[in-house]
């Protein structure tokens, strides 16, 4: 009777180890998600629903030389790492002084040493920009860079209000910033 209780129980045990879920690690470039009007401010109305949403990944610096040699000036760049960035607007806007509807899209830049272009394209669901596709592009907008004024170590993506309805997306990693203008 002990023999058999002893030989159903290893049986479970080999069972339920066969079957376990081995997860992966973490990833090297953690997701984030900017908002505007922020969720997580503390000056933010209660109730205050969210105008547009950013979902990306941000890479660590580690003393690489990014704008210009990991990311070439002149192509079509993620904005981050792993899968592409999101951009959702939860009603209709401007972008760059472009109108755009409220929808979900991918967001690419292509990086520049004084201007990048930014791209709002109906594509989704990208790893990277490895199959992005011009033809699928909504909008283009351009704008202009600017020096940081300490280093950046992880690329990060901030809305800064302008008003209530109304802010600047500003793009930083390296000693680069990009601020686009965005209205609702």
């Amino acid at each position: 009777m002990k023999k058999n209780i002893f030989l159903a129980l290893l049986m479970m045990v080999i069972a339920f180890g066969a079957n376990a879920q081995k997860f992966r690690g973490l990833d090297k470039s953690p997701r984030d998600i900017a908002y505007f009007p922020d969720h997580f401010a503390h000056d933010r109305k209660e109730g205050e629903k969210a105008l547009v949403k950013v979902s990306y990944s941000r890479p660590f610096l580690n003393g690489r030389e990014i704008f210009g040699k990991k990311e070439p000036y002149g192509k079509v760049w993620r904005l981050g790492a792993d899968e592409s960035t999101e951009i959702k607007f939860y009603q209709d806007a401007t972008f760059g002084g472009k109108k755009v509807k409220a929808g979900t899209y991918s967001l690419f830049a292509i990086p520049g040493e004084k201007e990048w272009t930014l791209i709002i394209s109906s594509d989704l669901d990208y790893w990277g920009a490895f199959k992005y596709k011009e033809a699928n592009d909504v909008l283009r907008v351009t704008a202009p860079v600017r020096k940081s004024e300490a280093p950046i170590e992880n690329f990060s993506i901030v809305f800064e209000k302008v008003s209530d309805n109304a802010a600047k997306m500003h793009l930083g990693w390296e000693n680069t910033i990009v601020e686009v203008p965005v209205s609702f």
